[in-house]
């Protein structure tokens, strides 16, 4: 299957909607350089539609992607055969795109932000904020419904060309952990204030199914 790197000004060839009571995310101030898109812009710089005010379709079919870490190039994948309790954790450590690396992206008017549900076993992507540790923050794909803490807001940066995801529920940014180790290391965790470098940085690939 070939893929497509997303791009605000180009697309580049490379290798169940939201629930309606999700809280709006908390965006005080965008990050320098960053900006927040939107479904219609998204599906416009996927090339579905010319219109990115054309929401309404974007919620009826949302996007599904594969995100790649920056830092370490590789792809991020629900780790349905991790232990519990981090069955489901999403981690970046795959080199190619296969089913546990497919992402839907559903779109939210109302809050203005994202549910990511995992293809790999049809669940959202949750913050975990009652884990503890080096686990607290933890993106895991183990819901069956998009309430306040699979809520995520989508940023890129057009110089860059890089893709960033926040956290709707803490307002933290999501950072691939390169610097742990063992079962955890390359984990996904919402833990960043501010996007400071490629960890808390992706490509996206429209993988067009």
């Amino acid at each position: 299957m070939t893929s497509v790197l997303l791009s605000l000004s180009a697309l580049v060839a490379a290798s169940a909607l939201a629930a309606p009571t999700a809280q709006a995310a908390p965006r005080a101030s965008a990050p320098s350089g960053w900006d927040a898109v939107s479904a219609g812009e998204l599906r416009e710089i996927a090339g579905v539609t010319d219109n990115p005010d054309d929401v309404s379709a974007a919620a009826e079919e949302p996007l599904t992607l594969a995100l790649e870490s920056v830092k370490n190039a590789k792809f991020v994948t629900t780790e349905l055969n991790h232990t519990a309790p981090n069955t489901g954790v999403l981690r970046a450590r795959s080199d190619k795109i296969g089913g546990w690396e497919s992402l839907s992206f559903e779109w939210d008017e109302a809050s203005q932000t994202y549910a990511v549900r995992s293809l790999a076993n049809n669940r959202y992507v949750t913050v975990e904020q009652n884990y503890t540790g080096a686990s607290e923050n933890l993106l895991r794909a183990r819901s069956a419904s998009a309430g306040g803490w699979e809520r995520f807001v989508l940023w890129h940066n057009e110089e860059l060309d890089h893709w960033a995801l926040q956290s709707a529920s803490n307002g933290l940014f999501v950072a691939m952990e390169n610097g742990y180790t063992g079962s955890l290391q390359y984990a996904l965790r919402a833990r960043s204030a501010d996007i400071t470098g490629s960890w808390e940085e992706f490509n996206l690939y429209d993988l067009g199914v």
